[in-house]
């Protein structure tokens, strides 16, 4: 595909994990590039990677909490380019804690960052799709789009959001020549964890096991081609849904006892905000070093054992 025919994307949320990992896809087949994150120097590291790929790429420091830098970007990208094929909205912060334990600003900046970030997105890059009568959104949620657990509010919260967005934005972009595409991917091994604020005072890891971000990535690169609003990345944890919309108490309980044998452990950590309001000052890599056979064995073992023990104790308390 020659320069000016290949497609022009942007990136939020570029400088690590599945927005890295989109942007290198991307770059392999001649995509032309525009990458976003809060850290101009983590952001240059991404470039020259893409470049080298292949790719052409333009960096554009954005905190998409700004309305007016996220209307920047998109005005950088179709002044660079000429116009925006694809964007994909995808940065995001995670925050640990007990809701009644979490800094109000932290769960507002996450809200911020994951849903109005989104939203921001969406109102600078659609009047430029519509000129144009065709084009891409693609908004990164997540299986908590769907489902909550302990210790994640801001997070969910985010999520939750976004889906209901989304679904409205569909069916207001039917007959537009804009498509609209969600993807909602579980657990996978990216540094957002090893980032997350935490203030539950212990050491936290994700839910196993956790996916790679490349299939997130192809999900996303498919999305454009896709005739599916949306996509879920990570089929074994999407089974938790039937328990969670049919039996409530027993889906409160495994998430609870996950979250606090599994994702939590040690009792020695300090209360950290994370890079929910500070940017890494250099490019983080796409995997954060979650996948372990021995960790998704374990997984597999504690939920049977959970599942499996709830109904004996309710058999014994009547």
């Amino acid at each position: 595909m020659s320069a000016k025919h290949s497609p022009v994307v942007v990136v939020t949320g570029a400088s690590s994990g599945i927005g890295r990992e989109t942007a290198r896809l991307h770059a392999r087949r001649g995509g032309r590039l525009v990458l976003a994150s809060r850290s101009r120097a983590a952001l240059e590291t991404v470039a020259q990677e893409c470049r080298e790929l292949g790719g052409q790429a333009l960096v554009v420091p954005t905190d998409v909490t700004d309305e007016r830098a996220v209307h920047a970007l998109a005005a950088a990208a179709v002044s660079r380019f000429g116009r925006i094929d694809i964007w994909v909205g995808n940065a995001g912060t995670f925050a640990y804690g007990a809701f009644e334990d979490l800094p109000s600003d932290v769960f507002r900046q996450v809200v911020e960052t994951n849903l109005m970030g989104q939203v921001h997105g969406a109102r600078a890059v659609l009047p430029h799709l519509r000129r144009q009568g065709h084009g891409t959104l693609v908004l990164v949620g997540s299986l908590y789009s769907h489902v909550g657990s302990p210790a994640i509010s801001p997070y969910a919260t985010s999520k939750f959001g976004l889906l209901g967005f989304a679904e409205c934005l569909r069916a207001e972009l039917r007959g537009s020549g804009i498509r609209l595409r969600l993807i909602l991917p579980s657990t996978i091994d990216t540094p957002i964890y090893q980032h997350a604020a935490n203030f539950t005072g212990r050491r936290v890891r994700p839910l196993p096991p956790a996916s790679s971000p490349k299939r997130v990535a192809r999900a996303i690169l498919r999305a454009p081609r896709s005739h599916r609003f949306a996509a879920f990345v990570g089929r074994t944890q999407t089974a938790v849904r039937p328990v969670h919309d049919v039996a409530p108490p027993v889906y409160d309980a495994v998430a609870s006892w996950l979250m606090d044998h599994v994702e939590l452990h040690g009792r020695d950590a300090e209360a950290s905000p994370g890079t929910v309001f500070t940017a890494p000052e250099t490019a983080s890599p796409v995997t954060g070093g979650w996948r372990r056979t021995r960790r998704r064995v374990l997984f597999g073992a504690m939920v049977a054992a959970a599942v499996l023990a709830l109904p004996l104790r309710s058999e014994r308390r009547r």
